[in-house]
């Protein structure tokens, strides 16, 4: 195996009756296993982040819900082939609220049958406002979303998406424990393909045969102050249906980490803090990962073809965000030794920094 950590195999709640983290909740697994107990109000911190690639365009969904603040967001990017740096489309349609005290998210909407739905925002959206919808159905995960682009003339956005879970596919969820007061439930899943469209205004955006959902579906409470990395990928490569999944800087010291591989629906947990090396001053040049070792399990470079930088400043929340697309090409082993090349995976990595 490639991890010391302890793997969850049965069901657990994230708390205890005090709202604690429950020291049985420590561990990862290999699909959502953890009810989300959190009770109270204070450093609470609930989202749903889902991503869905294909090779000319995608789109992001994420509905959070930040104890004192509301954020809801639709992502929209286009940059296929002929698609110059300043040929490329781009919108983001945010929505900020004061918080509802965490009653817009159930405590477990993670890939699992029978999950409540999240619904936000009005049914036919005005302004800046944004409406999100995330629900299970048969066989996977529905995504539905509408709002108008920021640009003039304003024209609606309507995504509609289903994100397949094929039966045996096994994603990552794992606590990262600071302390009993301290803690994040996350459940990471990659490569999980998708189909749908998203349209916006007359035109239509076809997510079909190679288009990858990830999703970052968080639970916790969190520090004051927090940096984290995160990199994701998902596609076909070397013979191979591959979803990579890495995190940094947040989880040390911990003793727990949120690296994984998933090669043909089978997870590879990786319980090692992974190297990350990249320019602080350029963020269109290549990134870095590296697991420590003779032979690592992670041995990549990230190249970004685009940028993404958010920055946000509403009284207590204050956002640093550097996020890149591009694509992740190397070499990764799974915990059975096999090495499998990575050839232009398409995906993202991000700098981070919140206080929140």
């Amino acid at each position: 195996m490639a991890t010391h950590e302890r793997e969850i195999t049965v069901p657990v709640d994230l708390c205890r009756p005090d709202g604690r983290l429950d020291p049985s909740a420590v561990g990862w697994s290999r699909q959502p296993l953890h009810r989300a107990n959190l009770r109270g109000w204070g450093r609470t911190k609930r989202w749903e982040y889902w991503c869905v690639t294909t090779p000319t365009h995608l789109v992001a969904l994420t509905v959070s819900d930040l104890d004192f603040l509301t954020l809801d967001t639709v992502y929209v990017l286009e940059y296929g082939a002929g698609y110059g740096p300043g040929d490329r489309r781009e919108f983001e349609r945010t929505a900020l609220a004061p918080g509802g005290r965490g009653g817009r998210l159930p405590e477990t909407i993670a890939g699992a049958a029978g999950s409540p739905a999240a619904v936000v925002g009005p049914e036919r959206p005005t302004g800046g406002r944004v409406r999100i919808g995330i629900s299970e159905a048969d066989g996977g995960t529905r995504l539905r979303a509408r709002c108008l682009t920021p640009s003039a003339p304003k024209e609606t956005v309507e995504v509609d998406l289903f994100v397949a879970l094929p039966a045996g596919h096994e994603t990552l969820s794992v606590v990262v424990p600071w302390d009993e007061r301290r803690f994040q439930y996350t459940s990471k899943h990659t490569a999980r393909p998708a189909s749908g469209t998203v349209r916006i205004g007359d035109r239509v955006l076809e997510f079909g045969e190679d288009a990858w959902a990830v999703l970052d579906h968080g639970r916790g409470r969190w520090p004051r102050s927090v940096d984290w990395n995160w990199g994701a990928a998902s596609g076909r490569t070397g013979g191979h249906t591959v979803g990579l999944q890495f995190g940094g800087t947040w989880t040390r010291g911990t003793g727990a980490t949120e690296n994984a591989l998933c090669v043909d629906g089978r997870l590879t947990k990786i319980g090692e803090e992974l190297e990350w090396r990249r320019s602080p001053g350029d963020l269109m040049a290549p990134w870095a990962l590296l697991a420590p070792g003779d032979r690592p399990s992670v041995d990549l470079v990230f190249t970004p073809f685009h940028p993404r930088s958010t920055r946000t400043e509403a009284v207590l929340l204050a956002n640093r965000t550097d996020q890149c697309f591009g694509h992740y090409s190397g070499l990764v082993r799974d915990d059975e030794g096999r090495e499998i090349v990575v050839d232009r995976l398409l995906g993202w990595a991000e700098d981070v920094r919140m206080r929140w």
